[in-house]
């Protein structure tokens, strides 16, 4: 059955920088356009955490130089890197369409999203952008009052302000290319958060998790299925204990005891299933699929991931 998707790609599908991108996306691409190929209707969204690390930190440091570059506000590094990473995907998917006989436009839509500026995440920064670093990186930063955490167990990152999103600004947009047959690649790196004030949209110092941005965004365009793409197959509870279990399928209420015993690391797998389990409970109908980006035609046609649905 065809299905009008949104998939959410991982930063595994974009590599670490600009090299290791533009070939990672010629893979990703690759896979989209299979999808697109059996019919599909598609939207991609996608992460940047590295990406928009690396920006902040650019300018960041140019500011310290004789040029005395300003340092830009993250709202202004997520544009960018929506600028850039869009560039890579719609180019490679252009090809990769093309390479199947398909002649469709793939649009990069800068976007919006709307958060609150009462939200508690500007109190407690904890999205992890940028490189990982080892423990002696992260004391020198600490030392000059950068804010640090440790990543799943993978090494130390910068963190900022995540809030909740709660509107995505250009929704009708993306509905209106995609009923158009066009393909959109949108909301990324979560969307650029903003604050409304009156008719203005302030840009916020922030991330936005782009699992969470893209079940809004899912729910806004009527999708019927969100792919959360990962670095495994499946979800599991007791990860990496003797006692690991693998999920086939999931209900939100299943989910959510799963959350509330701790079973997902924050900042890895927890948003995902946070994600997943908004966009399942949103509607009758609509399922959630989490697993590789390689695994994602298995899992829509029920054969392998982790489906969360009522």
């Amino acid at each position: 059955m065809k299905k009008r998707i949104v998939l959410a790609l991982g930063g595994n599908a974009l590599g670490a920088g600009l090299t290791e991108q533009m070939q990672a996306v010629q893979h990703t691409a690759e896979t989209i356009a299979t999808l697109i190929a059996e019919g599909h209707e598609l939207v991609i969204t996608h992460g940047n955490g590295p990406q928009v690390g690396m920006i902040h930190q650019a300018f960041e440091a140019a500011a310290h130089t004789a040029a005395h570059s300003p340092v830009l506000p993250m709202s202004v590094c997520v544009a960018l890197s929506q600028g850039y990473i869009g560039y890579d995907l719609q180019n490679a998917l252009r090809e990769a369409l093309l390479n199947h006989g398909i002649d469709k436009n793939v649009v990069s839509l800068i976007t919006q999203v709307r958060v609150d500026t009462r939200d508690p995440a500007f109190v407690h920064p904890d999205k992890p952008i940028g490189s990982f670093l080892s423990e002696e990186e992260a004391r020198k930063l600490k030392s000059m009052g950068i804010l640090l955490m440790e990543d799943a167990g993978r090494g130390w990152r910068r963190v900022v302000a995540s809030p909740k999103p709660l509107e995505i600004i250009e929704a009708r947009a993306v509905k209106a290319l995609l009923e158009a047959g066009q393909i959109v690649v949108t909301a990324g790196g979560g969307g650029i958060p903003v604050i409304a004030q009156g008719n203005h949209l302030q840009g916020a110092n922030a991330v936005i998790d782009k699992d969470l941005a893209s079940a809004v965004l899912a729910q806004d365009i009527g999708a019927d299925m969100l792919i959360i793409l990962t670095a495994v197959e499946k979800v599991a509870v007791d990860f990496r204990k003797p006692t690991e279990r693998w999920l086939d399928t999931l209900t939100p209420q299943q989910a959510l005891r799963y959350i509330a015993d701790n079973q997902f690391a924050p900042g890895s797998m927890l948003p995902k299933v946070e994600a997943a389990v908004a966009f399942a409970e949103s509607k009758p109908g609509r399922q959630a699929l989490i697993t590789l980006l390689a695994k994602a035609r298995e899992g829509i046609a029920g054969q392998t991931g982790t489906l969360i649905q009522q």
